[in-house]
């Protein structure tokens, strides 16, 4: 019993660690993103992305990336990019530059997983985007793209509408108004993926042997550093399944993938249970609304395939150059998380940031309406979700009291 309770208080204490080790870079990637949301629309992508050319998937891939965001902001911008003529192709590019390319995910996997990683996950959003790309050219699904499109109303709202000058913008205390809503709307958009994940990641690190981990990943343990093709390709399914199983979102997952990779799951593996945030059910679900289970089912089939090409080309790539990183001597779980040091600091000013954009937002902007639209989840699957990450609440304030509690 007294085992289990100094376990409880350790994977409290992790959780919590890896949050504040996390919470400046979150907060940082959701200003920037709250920023660019409502400073930059979408008026000027749908006239650039109509065809199926390289020229317009580099705009699918630049406009995705300098449009960050959640998975479900992504897709619902991608499917109305697509509805008001975007090319299938620009769309998809879009989908994944938004959910991979992302300056908020780069920070927490550098924090996490260091900077190999960071370049592996950069590069391999451009590859998943090529991959795609490469797939879509060869199968040609044209008559289901059309049938698609068909399926969405087109929208002509705020067509003829005049775009005021990026000056006007920055100088209306309106626009700062929607930029702390939406800030808080980032956040209430993740709250329950980042407070589950996280708790998940202090609980595995906590009690799940090495042993599962060996089981779930052939071969994988640690200091393993060789893997042949099979044992990679194996990891690279297995991967995405295991973010399946979470239920979370990326963002939520990146402890976890460095857990994984502490556990000696090989970086090909890591970087397929990162990739996974679009091929799982709740994202299946909101394309087949979108366009059709067909069509949901031949995005699944193009982002996992390409997802598994992506992560064994980047792991041959980083071992021919001697990239790969090494697992860290001393474990993630054996830092120490609250010290007065630089993480400290930087939480300490970006909390106060997020004051101010809050009183933009809820105090001196309280009468500025502010939507976004958003992919339709699930309400059941929200609810569960919701009532897992109030019980973690109550899991974490517990467990850092036995944690704390002399025995």
């Amino acid at each position: 019993m007294n085992q289990f309770i100094q376990q409880w208080g350790d994977a409290a204490y992790t959780s919590l660690g890896f949050f504040w080790m996390a919470l400046w870079a979150f907060i940082l990637g959701y200003i920037i993103s709250s920023l660019i949301q409502i400073f930059i629309t979408e008026k000027r992508m749908q006239k650039t992305m109509g065809d199926e050319g390289s020229k317009s998937i580099l705009l699918g891939t630049f406009f995705g990336f300098i449009s960050s965001s959640c998975s479900f902001s992504a897709l619902a911008t991608s499917k109305s990019l697509f509805q008001k003529g975007a090319s299938f192709v620009s769309s998809i590019a879009f989908l994944l530059a938004s959910t991979n390319l992302v300056i908020e995910l780069g920070i927490i996997i550098s924090i996490f997983l260091g900077w190999q990683f960071v370049v592996g996950e950069y590069i391999g959003g451009v590859l998943l985007i090529l991959f795609s790309w490469l797939l879509i050219r060869l199968i040609n699904p044209k008559k289901m793209i059309e049938k698609a499109r068909k399926r969405l109303e087109d929208s002509k709202e705020d067509e003829h509408k005049k775009e005021a000058s990026m000056v006007i913008k920055i100088k209306s205390p309106e626009k700062w108004a929607k930029v702390g809503k939406q800030y808080a709307m980032e956040w209430k958009m993740v709250w329950k993926d980042v407070t589950v994940g996280f708790t998940i990641a202090g609980i595995v690190a906590a009690f799940i042997p090495d042993s599962f981990f060996q089981t779930l990943f052939i071969n994988s343990g640690e200091g393993q550093e060789s893997f042949g093709f099979f044992t990679l390709l194996e990891h690279v399914v297995v991967g995405p399944v295991a973010a399946f199983l979470t239920f979370i979102g990326s963002m939520g997952n990146i402890p976890l993938a460095a857990l994984l990779f502490d556990k000696g799951v090989s970086f090909a593996g890591v970087m397929a249970f990162i990739f996974s945030d679009l091929v799982v059910f709740p994202v299946l679900r909101i394309n087949a609304k979108y366009y059709g289970w067909k069509m949901s089912l031949f995005i699944l089939f193009l982002l996992f395939t390409s997802l598994i090409a992506a992560s064994l080309l980047l792991h041959y790539s980083f071992d021919l150059f001697g990239l790969i990183p090494e697992a860290s001597a001393k474990s993630i779980t054996e830092k120490e998380h609250f010290t007065i040091d630089y993480t400290f600091y930087l939480n300490a000013v970006f909390l106060a940031l997020s004051g101010i954009l809050i009183y933009l937002g809820f105090f001196k902007g309280k009468d500025v309406m502010h939507h976004k639209e958003m992919a339709p989840k699930s309400p059941l699957l929200e609810k569960v979700l919701k009532w897992n990450a109030l019980t973690c609440y109550v899991w974490l304030a517990i467990g850092i009291v036995l944690k704390y509690l002399p025995v």
